[in-house]
């Protein structure tokens, strides 16, 4: 049986009377690096403050290796790794003060493995937090997440505010680290083109609703952008269309992104009367502006749950 060390079962969550997640059910593999992804305010981080259990849900439940979120035991606390957006850790500390404070908060703290990452990272344990780059804080977060062993970690947009070389040296690194112990990444980013090169499993969330929830190659191969071009202006999208996700009408073209669509969208063009019909192949970033922009059918199939 897969495992799965978290699991969201129809997580719904009020603020007042603005729904900030509806009914989210998704569950991540042990071992996998999934990302999850959505616009400001679609909910990402709503979903993880409940599966920190730092918020009760309105309905529903998160359960993280094994136990409910919102009941957790300390115990449960050792094994899970948290590295927040923008790293917030107190400045005034120096690094081998920050280092103490976390190895008195959790019963597992490794201080020979905290001691190897930071050397690796060529991080100086006498110099203030503050004193330290942007990309020194994030690495020294995720050091002192590491530190302890933690089964499963969760990342909150880590690489938020380092210039590009720097957040691809970081990312690269924690990669390695995190999949040196076989632990299970949940993470949130904007910057999908660090997304794509490093995740195995997406999910998007648009207005509090999940919209995609698969592997990352299954994705990209079932969606399809198919582009008809028409010798006059193009037509009105054709109707009841299977898997049609968003249809856009452009001058003489008609673009038409689809689930599975590799038959219907040709014989339509054929119906319509287009001159040419080509499909396109999407990056992460194209299909995550498929499922989130202006006009999305809602409701319109998505890539099943095979990320499950």
């Amino acid at each position: 049986m897969t495992s799965h060390p978290i699991e969201f079962d129809k997580l719904t969550v009020y603020y007042g009377a603005l729904k900030a997640l509806d009914t989210l059910s998704l569950n991540v593999r042990e071992g996998s690096i999934h990302a999850l992804l959505g616009r400001n305010g679609a909910g990402k981080t709503t979903a993880l403050r409940c599966l920190l259990g730092l918020l009760e849900p309105t309905r529903g439940s998160v359960r993280i290796l094994g136990h409910a979120a919102a009941s957790m035991p300390p115990t449960l606390r050792n094994r899970i790794g948290y590295v927040s957006e923008g790293q917030k850790l107190v400045g005034w500390m120096k690094v081998n003060d920050i280092v103490a404070f976390q190895r008195a908060t959790f019963d597992t703290f490794d201080d020979d493995l905290c001691a190897r990452y930071l050397k690796r990272l060529n991080l100086p344990r006498d110099r203030r937090v503050h004193k330290l780059s942007r990309g020194m804080r994030a690495q020294l977060a995720l050091a002192l997440a590491l530190a302890p062993h933690p089964e499963v970690v969760v990342m909150d947009d880590p690489g938020m505010g380092l210039d590009a070389v720097v957040r691809r040296e970081f990312l690269e690194v924690m990669i390695d680290l995190i999949q040196e112990e076989g632990r299970t990444l949940l993470f949130t980013s904007h910057i999908l083109h660090d997304v794509e090169r490093m995740c195995d499993t997406i999910s998007i969330i648009h207005a509090g609703t999940l919209r995609v929830n698969a592997e990352l190659d299954t994705v990209k191969e079932r969606i399809r952008r198919w582009r008809l071009v028409f010798d006059g202006d193009a037509p009105a999208p054709p109707e009841g269309l299977p898997g049609l996700v968003r249809a856009r009408r452009r001058r003489n073209e008609l673009l038409l992104t689809v689930v599975d669509g590799d038959a219907g969208v040709p014989a339509a063009a054929t119906r319509l009367g287009a001159a040419s019909c080509e499909p396109e192949r999407l990056s992460l970033e194209d299909l995550f502006i498929e499922y989130t922009a202006e006009g999305v059918a809602a409701g319109r199939p998505a890539p099943g749950d095979e990320a499950a």
